[in-house]
């Protein structure tokens, strides 16, 4: 019997603000750049530099250390809302037209227009 690949509940799409809320980079603000529903992790672009030894190819002759973003938890992550200045939490509203968007818990925003 192979075991199924739990997906995980992210509350975070790409493109959204979010801060980080937890670990080296806390406090660190920056645009999603990929979101792994299978691991329920998140790429913040400049959050979570790690460096990287590559070796020499002919697309980079030079090889070397390169720094590049690493996955974070989402658990580690708030969306920021632009109206309230300030990392929030999110809640679902539903439309006329039946669909569920989601909006800042605060102050109504809604972050799917």
């Amino acid at each position: 019997m192979a075991e199924q690949a739990k997906k995980h509940k992210i509350h975070v799409k790409k493109g959204d603000t979010v801060v980080v809320i937890s670990g080296k980079d806390k406090g660190r603000k920056g645009k999603v750049r990929s979101v792994e529903p299978k691991t329920g992790r998140v790429f913040v672009e400049k959050v979570n530099l790690v460096s990287r030894h590559t070796r020499p190819t002919k697309a980079a002759p030079q090889g070397g250390i390169v720094k590049q973003e690493a996955a974070i938890d989402c658990s580690n992550v708030m969306i920021y809302c632009s109206r309230c200045g300030r990392p929030v939490r999110i809640g679902k509203d539903l439309q006329i037209s039946g669909e569920r968007l989601r909006k800042c818990v605060i102050c109504g925003d809604l972050f799917d227009k």
